[in-house]
Formats: C-alpha cells, sequence, structure tokens
C-alpha cells in the first residue's frame, strides 16, 4: 500500500527540520513540492532549498504541483474553503496514484501539520472520495508560534493564564478576550481595530529567515508601525506570513 508522509519543515529556515523529517525525505519516493505562482515562489524556493540540503537519496523525484486558487466570489469562507479543499485533495489523488503500488510520498508543510493547515484534512478527502488505498503518518516540525516566542525571547502564557489561538477574523468578530492571544492567518492587519488600551503586541514576519522582521510594543503605540511595514513587505516579497501575540496583564499579578 501506498505510504504518504506530512512533514513540518518550521518556518522557513532549513535548520528547523529535525532528524526525524530528513530521514523521512530521503526513503521516499516523490516529494511533492506545492506552487502558487511567481509572486509567492518564494514558498516554493524555501521547499526547494531543503531539498537541495538534506536530500542525499538519488532515487527520490522531486515533483512539483500547481496548487488550485481559491475562489471566494460568491461564496461564504467555509464554502469556498470546501470547494478549494475539494480541489486540492483532486490534485493530491493524482499525485499519490503516480506513486508504485507500494511507494511513499511526502508533502513539505510550512510550519507544523496540526496547526492552522490542512494538509492532513485534504489527505483524509481523497482517501474518502478517490477511492485510491493509502497510509499517511505526520512528522511534527516547529510552529511559527515557536519561531515568534524565540525570536522575541518571551514565554507564550503567563504563569497560570489562559492562552487563545485564533485567526484575524475571529479577533475581529470576538475581541481580544484571553489574557494571551496568538493570532495567526491574519491578512486584513485585525490588530489595528483592536482598542485595548492595556494590550501589548509582539509581532514577527517570515520567522527564521534572514527576511524575518519583528516588532513589540503596546499596540496602540505600534500598530501603525507595524501596519505600514508589513504593507511594505509584502509588496517588496510579492506575499507575507506573520503571527503576533497580544497580551495583557503580568505574571502573578492576581495573587
Amino acid at each position: 500500500m501506498r505510504h504518504i508522509h506530512i512533514i513540518g519543515i518550521g518556518t522557513g529556515n532549513p535548520e528547523h527540520l529535525t532528524l526525524q523529517a530528513i530521514n523521512a525525505m530521503n526513503a521516499v519516493d516523490a516529494i511533492f513540492i506545492p506552487t502558487k505562482g511567481a509572486e509567492k515562489d518564494g514558498l516554493a524556493a524555501v521547499r526547494r532549498e531543503i531539498c537541495s540540503r538534506y536530500v542525499t537519496n538519488s532515487n527520490t523525484k522531486i515533483i512539483e504541483f500547481a496548487v488550485p486558487k481559491r475562489a471566494t466570489a460568491g461564496r461564504t469562507y467555509l464554502e469556498s474553503v470546501d470547494e478549494w479543499h475539494a480541489a486540492i485533495a483532486e490534485r493530491y489523488s493524482k499525485l499519490i496514484r503516480d506513486l508504485p503500488e507500494a511507494g511513499q510520498g511526502a508533502f513539505l508543510v510550512w510550519g507544523d501539520p496540526s496547526l492552522y493547515d490542512s494538509t492532513i484534512r485534504v489527505l483524509e478527502r481523497a482517501r474518502q472520495t478517490s477511492a485510491l488505498a493509502f497510509e499517511f503518518s505526520v512528522i511534527p516540525g516547529i510552529t511559527s508560534i515557536q519561531a515568534l516566542a524565540a525570536s522575541h525571547r518571551i514565554p507564550i502564557n503567563l504563569v497560570g493564564k489562559a492562552l487563545e489561538i485564533t485567526t484575524g477574523r475571529r479577533l475581529v468578530e470576538e475581541g481580544n478576550r484571553a489574557d494571551s492571544t496568538v493570532v495567526m492567518l491574519d491578512g486584513e492587519t485585525a490588530f489595528s481595530k483592536i482598542d485595548d488600551p492595556d494590550a501589548e503586541i509582539f509581532w514577527g514576519a517570515y520567522l527564521g529567515t534572514p527576511d524575518e522582521i519583528t516588532r513589540a510594543g503596546r499596540l496602540a503605540e505600534v500598530a501603525d508601525e507595524i501596519v505600514r511595514i508589513r504593507a511594505e513587505a509584502r509588496m517588496r516579497h510579492g506575499w507575507i506570513m506573520d503571527i503576533y501575540l497580544l497580551r495583557k496583564g503580568h505574571d502573578f499579578d492576581d495573587l
């Protein structure tokens, strides 16, 4: 039976890879690299560099494939994602079907496959809809949350207090509720819409790469600067991956 490895590769630094990940990459017949057009070629370039650095098995093929674009017009967010996942699952099925009958393949996933990534659920969908028999395993990677904390030299949570991980869309809808809130997938700079005089922000983009940018401070004081820096960086690179922590309060301030 075919077997697929879902490998977390960290946030862009090739040195984030674990030995488990490197060994798996060298055990497979093919590594699948997603491409998203010229504007986001930097994402594929990092995966290519990882393969160039660590794949020593001459029998391992590097196969690039175009990721279907998500259509949003006339659809709710969930409808557009559901339709998009269906298209990706079909693409995955074709890639897996081309493997030898007992072959192995690998998808390289930014960060960790468990956190705001859909490779696991899309592969489950491919298995259900294609009648294609295969197994898969997951190899964890360094998350952008870990990279953010390391770059700012901070713990993510306050002692004994709650931590929330959410999206920019949810932050706008529900507000800044927890003592520590990690916000991912924020394409609309939701932090700039939060009116919370007690909040601090720890922001980072391109974490773990030579292009890394970080800013921290009182949200009200640095929000405009982050919005500007983010827009400039996105225009310069053609894409951006950023994450931030909103925090209010201090350790032991409820004693």
